[in-house]
């Protein structure tokens, strides 16, 4: 795999107003056009979904940034003050909503916070794992109204945004790592932005202490060190371990 004509470094870029600036790729794109057209959304509510890592919580700030909106989370929903939270900003981001399902003081407390948003004309952002149609909540007025309601994806990073993100992480600390460092590190890390931002802090602090350039070498420890100190596998799915098989089936181990 060859980065070097690959490597997007013209991804919009867009202020979070505390985090990161945000790339936009064909991954996250779609939820993106979606935030730009809030407040005209058609629903009082809209569904951000992806696999973990896949940066739906750095957009869900991003648009708290734009909105006031407090945050709550999905498995303490049912404890939380929700005509104060949707009093604040007329807006809300709810973290980790599909952890409603199942549990029925927590779906009967999105549901209130929903018809609480819609009778005000206010909005909550959902941010969950899956996508509205597999929640199996069990209260069915509150499927009816998430089902009604815009859902979009947001995928897991591909080569061309990790690069890019690795590339701007390792920017920000005034680092500039060679091509042959990004591929490396693309081949063998964890596929997620939660893991770029961890590999590129480790590599930052054993540069560090080492007084060592930021080279493969020295990739190859901080990525063992990692790799010991998670059990080989961070977010249990198994992506370190599969994409690994793949570079050793396709070119031996570096």
């Amino acid at each position: 795999m060859s980065l070097g004509a690959q490597l997007p470094l013209d991804l919009g870029h867009r202020p979070a107003m505390g985090c990161e600036d945000f790339l936009v790729a064909p991954s996250n794109a779609d939820a993106v056009a979606w935030l730009d057209r809030w407040p005209g959304w058609t629903a009082p509510a809209l569904t951000v979904y992806g696999p973990a890592g896949c940066g739906k919580t750095h957009l869900g700030h991003v648009w708290r940034a734009r909105s006031h909106a407090p945050i709550a989370n999905g498995e303490t929903l049912d404890t939380a003050d929700l005509p104060g939270l949707i009093a604040r900003a007329n807006a809300v981001v709810v973290e980790d909503a599909d952890k409603v399902a199942g549990k029925p003081a927590r779906e009967e407390a999105l549901f209130h916070l929903y018809n609480l948003a819609r009778d005000s004309g206010g909005h909550l952002l959902l941010l969950s794992r899956k996508p509205p149609a597999r929640w199996r909540a069990r209260l069915a007025d509150l499927r009816s109204r998430i089902k009604a309601a815009p859902a979009v994806g947001v995928e897991a990073p591909d080569d061309a945004l990790l690069a890019a993100v690795l590339v701007k992480l390792f920017a920000d600390r005034q680092l500039r790592p060679g091509m042959d460092l990004i591929t490396y590190l693309l081949a063998r890390m964890e596929r997620s932005l939660d893991a770029a931002r961890r590999v590129v802090a480790a590599l930052d602090r054993a540069s560090l202490a080492a007084h060592r350039p930021l080279t493969v070498p020295l990739a190859r420890e901080v990525l063992a060190e990692l790799d010991d100190k998670t059990g080989g596998d961070e977010d249990g799915s198994g992506n370190r371990r599969a994409a690994r098989h793949r570079v050793r089936g396709q070119q031996g181990v570096g």
